[in-house]
């Protein structure tokens, strides 16, 4: 697929008749209106998503996309690139930290080289690999344009494939060294913010860290003209923009998410944000096929500054506040147990015609 194909995707509207038959089936259940808050709308935009009140959350997935990246060479991270691998390794045979936390549950995970700076060839660890690594943005562009479309390409191709397994729900996951790095730069590139404003610790900086990773961000986005610094003459689209900043400062990582989002819309499948690289590939699959944030679904706010910034965009708000900042798809799987105690609720709670209890009435 090329991007002015990638371009002209358009995503159908969730049934807003199904939402409202939903919304009506809760406000029937002996309880009070509204009485598990956003968790109600969530199953209703659920419903609204698959065109179906009786709604299925049986069958789970986690795509979780692997990638290094080369703006690692400028000491913006504590560890190397060997931790991507090694992590990865783990995720397949499900001994990472999110296997572990979901080794009892009903899950399926999948984790995608799309481009470790490592050989690496392991069962269980789905190979889509580009390159090993993006290069270096503050010297030149992450990828090239083919690389980037390769990338996105490997998240639509996943979701196609989840989409004809018959998957439910899909959550979102990386794992890459140095992606804090990227995604804040991305979402600067994206919003007009400067590296300042956002930037995080990632996996722990010290001051002196934190301060060179912003002017390393800073940098780059004078370098290419991009956000803020953008240049007066530029296209003034939204889509060619968006993809222009996601080859020059993102990651395959990234774009593989973005891809995944886009195809999760197109199939009808609902698709749960995790932390911030998540959200800004969210965000940045918002901006080229716009319609594929009616198909997402925040599950935290995350302890990244950047995540409360791109799900207010996106108009979402996260349902677990607790500073998660793991990674790998953790705080969106998190969620998994509290929509499926709310559908149960949704599908076989006790109706007020089963009672000697009067129903609720909307004021």
């Amino acid at each position: 697929m090329k991007i002015e194909e990638l371009c002209k995707l358009k995503v159908n509207k969730p049934d807003n008749a199904i939402f409202n038959e939903s919304k009506r089936r809760w406000d029937c259940i002996a309880k009070p209106l509204d009485g598990l808050g956003r968790f109600e709308e969530m199953i209703c935009r659920i419903a609204s998503i698959k065109k179906n009140a009786d709604v299925s959350l049986d069958k789970k997935a986690l795509v979780i996309m692997c990638s290094d990246n080369g703006i690692v060479n400028r000491g913006v991270t504590q560890t190397g690139q060997s931790v991507t691998k090694d992590v990865a390794v783990l995720m397949s045979e499900n001994k990472s930290s999110v296997g572990i936390m979901t080794k009892a549950y009903p899950l399926d995970i999948f984790p995608v080289d799309v481009g470790i700076n490592a050989d690496i060839k392991k069962e269980g660890l789905i190979d889509r690999k580009i390159s090993k690594g993006t290069k270096d943005f503050s010297l030149e562009p992450a990828m090239t344009k083919d690389q980037c479309m390769e990338a996105i390409s490997a998240g639509l191709d996943m979701a196609n494939d989840l989409f004809k397994k018959g998957y439910d729900i899909i959550a979102t996951g990386e794992m890459g060294i140095g992606n804090t790095t990227t995604s804040t730069a991305l979402l600067c590139a994206l919003a007009g913010l400067k590296s300042s404003q956002i930037t995080g610790r990632g996996a722990g900086l010290s001051d002196k860290g934190l301060q060179l990773k912003i002017k390393v961000i800073d940098d780059a986005l004078k370098k290419y003209k991009l956000g803020s610094y953008g240049d007066p003459g530029c296209s003034n689209d939204k889509k060619v923009d968006t993809f222009k900043a996601l080859c020059v400062v993102g990651g395959y990582d990234i774009a593989a998410l973005a891809g995944l989002f886009i195809g999760c819309a197109l199939n009808g499948l609902p698709i749960i944000i995790d932390g911030a690289i998540s959200a800004v590939s969210a965000l940045t699959a918002s901006y080229i096929v716009p319609g594929c944030e009616d198909y997402m679904l925040a599950s935290h706010m995350g302890k990244e500054k950047s995540v409360a910034v791109v799900l207010n965009i996106l108009g979402l708000k996260g349902v677990i506040d607790a500073d998660l900042a793991l990674g790998e798809g953790s705080g969106a799987v998190m969620l998994f147990p509290l929509l499926d105690m709310a559908h149960a609720l949704y599908m076989h709670g006790t109706g007020f015609n089963e009672t000697k209890i009067d129903s609720y009435k909307r004021l």
